[in-house]
């Protein structure tokens, strides 16, 4: 768990801040100063709270303020990760958000520092709808590292199924090489699918192919 709100607006976070402002017209530059100034500030005292913390909002209104999808997504993961957002915060935001907003949270994952317990219950509900976007960004590095075996395979599965595209699992050639009850499961999938009449997906064959490879020493 991150304890103390890590300085990271410019430090780890450099990178996606620099494409990001570089992207943004003037207007949209100052508001994302100010909204990591308010993310990087100490938070108050237990006694002296009033509601969240202002950053959240700036959270929430990234979508019309940034113009573009991917700009808002970038804006909001950086508010996560200049905050220091611990489980309590993620969750919130996460169930209380939009799909939007939810899926900036599951991309925000890796760099929160949320162990397993607290980090993939966002994970699994996202896995349990059918938004695709919600889907593909569920089965990034956080789930790459901390999805048991068996979740990790019915995610891959999920993907096949709603048509995310498999180059979206983080890890995939890792986790899916020499896996022989991921290659079982594929297989009873393309003889479902194949009964029912309905395609069996080209990504499938793909993942099937790591399977049959040797792992790695």
């Amino acid at each position: 768990m991150v304890t103390t709100p890590p300085a990271i607006t410019r430090a780890a976070a450099d990178e996606p801040f620099t494409a990001l402002d570089e992207r943004l017209p003037p207007a949209a530059r100052v508001w994302l100063g100010a909204a990591l100034a308010e993310a990087a500030a100490p938070a108050a005292p237990a006694g002296e709270r009033r509601g969240p913390p202002a950053w959240e909002s700036r959270f929430a209104e990234a979508g019309r303020r940034c113009g573009s999808e991917a700009a808002a997504d970038t804006a909001r993961v950086l508010l996560l990760h200049t905050a220091g957002a611990g489980a309590v915060t993620a969750a919130r935001l996460y169930h209380r958000g939009t799909a939007d907003e939810r899926r900036a949270v599951l991309l925000a994952l890796p760099g929160l520092e949320l162990a397993p317990a607290e980090g993939l219950p966002l994970v699994e509900d996202a896995l349990r709808t059918s938004d695709t976007r919600l889907i593909a960004a569920a089965v990034g590095p956080y789930a790459a590292e901390h999805l048991a075996p068996h979740a990790w395979r019915h995610a891959v599965l999920k993907c096949l199924c709603t048509g995310v595209p498999v180059a979206a699992v983080a890890g995939l050639a890792g986790r899916a090489r020499g896996d022989a009850e991921l290659a079982r499961m594929l297989a009873d999938h393309t003889g479902e699918s194949t009964a029912a009449g309905r395609p069996v997906p080209v990504d499938l064959y793909l993942v099937q192919a790591l399977t049959a490879e040797a792992e790695e020493p």
